[in-house]
């Protein structure tokens, strides 16, 4: 019988990782639950102190805060439930959470490190939350330097890596979701090769991939065996300049761009359901996109991203969730914002939107349109 993340943790969750080895679904497990704020809870790396474990959590009385300011509440209240609940997860060890929003060089970086009974460390990246500026970075991997957050996953790599050396820990494992995915590839290829040969496994749940020069300054080669990316039959986020072909198609019950919710994903047993293939339309549609992104010089990148973020920043909300609480009074200012930007920006905010449409077309001259189901 298929199931989604939380059917796995009611059937599978009396199970100790001893009984039953870490898997593929574990490690969606973990990077959904890092998207809740622990801030209260969890020691940050200066802090020095011991780690906490999911069902202290839970006991306390004003535990629901931390599922505040991201999507799925109701669904992270469930999972995060069951896991403190679980004789799998529940004893599971948390430390080193770290949370940074920084607008000045919008960077959104969160991670956090799980320690399995076996004394593996999980390293997880959170991927993009609410914030406006979260999502201005996510826009920001187009460019051809790495961004602030990326730097910061290797830095909180290497600081793991350091405490596991310190506790004997038998070896790594990192991953993330969305965005964090990006990041726990990036902090593997990035690190020094003392942390990369303690990796054992890196999980990108349908995280973006990375533009050629970004690679080529990396030791991507040296993780390629030892990377798993998934990506729903329908992902848009995750084949966001990815080249590679060796990524696992997987089941959901979502639609479209839903399907990147990771609450929509099939799990059989103790792993994601196998797609037969991705849909030909959605393969050119996403050749179309990245063609257009390499495409593009860093200043028309710069340009088309920092006219969008103003645009949409005059909506002066800070997150997405206020925006769609006051969406009316949100696209207004939107729109007056949009009259306000200068004839030559705007020429070229055309210009780079035209050329899309443009290479789009090309693209699926031989196939249906990529938002159809198929």
């Amino acid at each position: 019988m298929m199931e989604n993340i939380i059917g796995y943790v009611k059937k599978w969750g009396k199970y100790t990782f001893s009984e039953k080895p870490f898997n593929e679904v574990d490690s969606l497990v973990l990077c959904q639950l890092v998207y809740l704020n622990y801030e209260k809870y969890v020691p940050a790396p200066c802090q020095g102190k011991e780690p906490v474990d999911i069902q202290s959590i839970l006991e306390d009385p004003e535990w629901e805060q931390i599922l505040e300011g991201y999507w799925y509440k109701e669904h992270n209240k469930e999972l995060f439930e069951l896991a403190a609940k679980s004789l799998r997860f529940g004893r599971m060890k948390m430390n080193d959470y770290v949370n940074v929003i920084d607008e000045d060089q919008q960077a959104q970086f969160s991670a956090m490190c799980y320690f399995l009974e076996d004394g593996k460390i999980y390293i997880a990246y959170r991927g993009t939350d609410a914030t406006i500026v979260g999502w201005k970075e996510d826009l920001n991997l187009a460019f051809s330097k790495p961004l602030k957050s990326q730097y910061l996953a290797v830095e909180y790599m290497e600081r793991a890596a350091g405490k596991a050396a310190d506790a004997s820990c038998p070896g790594l494992y990192a991953g993330g979701h969305s965005k964090g995915g990006n990041l726990a590839v990036y902090g593997a290829m990035n690190c020094s090769d003392e942390t990369r040969g303690k990796l054992i496994r890196i999980f990108n749940h349908d995280g973006p991939g990375f533009r050629p020069e970004i690679k080529a300054q990396g030791n991507f080669q040296a993780i390629t065996e030892r990377t798993i990316k998934f990506i729903p039959r329908s992902s848009l986020v995750g084949m966001i300049l990815e080249e590679e072909s060796d990524y696992e198609v997987i089941e959901s019950w979502g639609i479209g761009l839903f399907q990147h919710n990771t609450y929509s994903w099939k799990v059989e047993d103790d792993a994601f359901v196998r797609a037969k293939s991705r849909a030909g339309a959605k393969v050119k549609r996403d050749a179309a996109l990245n063609e257009w992104i390499l495409s593009l010089t860093e200043e028309q990148t710069h340009a088309f991203v920092d006219t969008l973020y103003e645009v949409v920043s005059a909506s002066e909300v800070s997150n997405v969730f206020e925006f769609e609480a006051n969406w009316k009074k949100c696209l207004q200012n939107v729109l007056l914002a949009a009259k306000e930007v200068d004839e030559e920006t705007k020429k070229g905010m055309q210009k780079t939107i035209h050329l899309f449409f443009q290479i789009l077309l090309e693209n699926l001259k031989m196939g249906g349109w990529p938002w159809q189901e198929q």
